[in-house]
């Protein structure tokens, strides 16, 4: 697909500016931010690999991120925020929580005047642009902070979606990641002589889940690994849980085709970049990373979606890449964030972090160096209206959480990550357990002064007591 004329000559202006490298001038790196949507930690062929038995997916092929994997640093427990398309967008851009940014929902608009990465790198000389998703409510208008944009408005179509480049609504033909991918690269191009930003959210595998032709009939007839937890009802969603799947038996359960075959596109894409930067010999200075807005249940707990506070919905894949300075093939174990990647990109570029970011620069961990590093993380679902997931907040150490539920003590949760890592039996009430609760619960409240955690006014409201069943009475009553 070749980019309209508005988008060539944008990047052709940018990219004729005075802030190009001298060719004797040290590089700073230029930053390759990826992420899908919805794509869960384990749904990479290298995971699968990795887990062996206990691989959900043992017939899942990615080859090019598996490469990336090869090439660079894959952090085995990366983690997101708040898990919501929009609040997880923001906290990339900001480095900030949601009660902070101002990002709570899917419907709020970015606001204007917030923090972000693309901005604060532009002393620097860096050129900024965004590419793809958004999906901060209906926002349109070019992405705030970035130089430049091609995105879509809320969530887009998967075919011949409309793209707004730099706010002007420009039709498109074909499979909307290729579309978008097929901008950021030409951004690449028109950038290759100075540093630059370049994020890329991708609409896979978010539904109706439609991979793009070429993928349709992958994995035909493949089943998915039960896990322990597989149809076991969540703790808030017992009552009149689906009894389809608890009764469902035996070793193999159908799974959600339609979202792999959606990563196998976001395969080609990734491997079109790399491919490019190869070309452009920009690979060695350009820290390219990996990743997804948040995890996607499959049946774990009896639930599809994300938004609480589960491994499988709070747990994303984290590759990166920086050949220049990383050694390759390595695994971290130590906790990453969502709210990380803006104050790596603004440390490795040589730019001060502002105290009002919340996450934590990576280099020490890049560096595999010792480091004083976090050992816990505070989570957060703010209720979001027409959704029944309730208000979720959460802590995460390396081996145990503590999940609460604002207005519902009774559905408090407790679990020994260790022993049981699929969540299976809650020990908020065992009294053996007595002492890891207490841990847990000074850990909770440790973390949630730390990052000033309040329920803000902007946050929607949960129903009031009874308010839900009353509805629910007056649609069937209709």
């Amino acid at each position: 697909m070749r980019p309209p004329p508005l988008l060539i000559l944008a990047l052709t202006l940018i990219a004729a500016g005075p802030m190009a490298w001298s060719a004797d001038a040290p590089r700073t790196p230029n930053f390759v931010y990826v992420f899908t949507d919805d794509q869960r930690w384990d749904a990479l062929g290298v995971v699968q690999r990795e887990q062996g038995e206990r691989g959900r997916f043992p017939w899942l092929r990615t080859p090019n991120l598996d490469r990336l994997a090869a090439e660079g640093v894959r952090f085995r427990n990366a983690f997101v925020v708040n898990s919501l398309c929009a609040p997880s967008r923001a906290s990339l851009v900001t480095g900030q929580y949601g009660h902070v940014n101002g990002v709570t929902n899917n419907h709020t608009p970015h606001p204007a005047g917030n923090l972000s990465v693309a901005a604060l790198l532009r002393p620097a000389g860096y050129v900024s642009g965004y590419f793809g998703k958004w999906h901060h409510g209906n926002q349109s208008g070019k992405r705030p902070g970035f130089d430049t944009s091609a995105s879509f408005v809320g969530q887009g179509v998967y075919f011949d979606c409309p793209i707004e480049v730099d706010g002007v609504k420009t039709p498109s033909q074909g499979f909307v990641d290729d579309v978008t991918t097929e901008y950021a690269a030409n951004f690449i191009k028109a950038n290759r002589a100075k540093p630059f930003l370049m994020i890329l959210g991708l609409k896979t595998c978010h539904g109706p889940f439609t991979p793009p032709p070429r993928h349709a009939q992958a994995y035909e007839g493949a089943l998915a690994r039960r896990t322990p937890n597989y149809g076991l009802p969540a703790v808030y969603a017992k009552e009149g849980a689906g009894k389809g799947k608890t009764a469902a038996e035996g070793a193999e359960v159908p799974t959600n085709l339609g979202m792999f075959r959606g990563i196998n596109g976001v395969d080609d894409n990734v491997g079109k970049l790399l491919r490019l930067l190869d070309e452009l010999k920009l690979a060695e200075d350009t820290v390219f990373v990996f990743s997804s807005d948040n995890g996607y249940y499959l049946g774990e707990h009896n639930l599809g979606d994300k938004r609480t506070a589960y491994e499988e919905s709070l747990r994303i894949p984290m590759l990166v890449r920086y050949p220049r300075a990383l050694a390759a093939g390595r695994t971290e174990d130590r906790m990453v964030l969502n709210i990380d990647p803006a104050p790596t990109f603004l440390e490795l570029a040589g730019q001060p972090i502002p105290p009002a970011m919340q996450g934590r620069s990576w280099k020490p961990l890049l560096a595999g160096k010792p480091a004083d590093w976090r050992e816990a993380f505070f989570y957060c679902y703010f209720h979001e209206r027409g959704f029944n997931a309730p208000l979720t907040t959460a802590v995460r150490t390396a081996d145990a959480k503590l999940i609460k539920y604002p207005g519902h003590d009774e559905w408090t949760e407790v679990f020994d990550l260790r022993a049981d890592p699929y969540e299976t039996r809650n020990l908020a009430a065992d009294a053996a357990s007595a002492d890891l609760r207490r841990k847990l619960e000074a850990e909770y409240d440790k973390q949630a002064k730390a990052i000033g955690f309040v329920i803000p006014d902007f946050a929607d409201k949960p129903p009031a007591a009874g308010e839900e069943s009353r509805k629910k009475g007056a649609k069937k009553a209709k």
